[in-house]
């Protein structure tokens, strides 16, 4: 399978693709400055430019993909919006199916996440909340797949992992920390599969 990783320089993008490669799938990595991808060469490894704020860097990008996974998150360097523009390239290309990485806790999943983490998201997050919300809605809407982690850690790929709808998701006073690698896990496993699409998973550890 061809699968293109949106956000390939940060923790999770890198993960995906470390783990689509190892799964024997071909990878374009898209970060806006490729260079930084720190993977070991590869025949099944493309590097490409592309800027979710640039329409025609991200449109090159694109251009063809079949499946697109995302790893994109916020900096606090970027303009609100970075997210929005990113789900709207993803869908626009026209691909076969999208796996978005979004935060539990926001958007649909803040009914489930608990009033104090919904305090706490809307005071740490309060500038990215609307981007977040708007991302989501554009990928579900276009057929995709979106997951909702909680607070990624750099841990291992878990052995009891599981993947559940959102309305099966344990509800708890904080949300359950999650790796980076189980999430990427996950995400890819919905790439192949594609068993959520119009809706929101929830990557889990046990």
């Amino acid at each position: 399978m061809e699968i293109t990783v949106l956000g390939a320089t940060g923790a999770t993008g890198t993960e995906l693709v470390r783990q689509a490669l190892e799964r024997g799938h071909s990878v374009t990595a898209v970060a806006r400055t490729p260079d930084r991808i720190t993977l070991p060469p590869s025949d099944r490894l493309i590097r490409v430019a592309g800027d979710v704020r640039d329409p025609d860097s991200i449109g090159r990008a694109l251009k063809g993909a079949r499946i697109v996974v995302s790893g994109l998150g916020i900096s606090g360097k970027d303009a609100p919006g970075a997210l929005t523009a990113g789900a709207r390239a993803a869908v626009d290309a026209g691909p076969d199916f999208v796996v978005w990485l979004a935060a539990f806790g926001t958007g649909d999943s803040a009914p489930y996440a608990g009033a104090l983490t919904r305090g706490l998201l809307k005071t740490f997050m309060k500038n990215e909340l609307e981007d977040r919300t708007t991302a989501d809605a554009t990928v579900r809407a276009g057929g995709g797949a979106v997951f909702h982690a909680g607070p990624l850690s750099d841990g291992p790929l878990s052995p009891a992992r599981r993947t559940v709808s959102l309305d099966d998701a344990p509800r708890r006073l904080f949300p359950a920390r999650v790796s980076r690698a189980t999430v990427a896990a996950a995400m890819l496993d919905e790439a192949e599969q594609q068993r959520y699409g119009g809706r929101i998973a929830v990557p889990l550890e046990r």
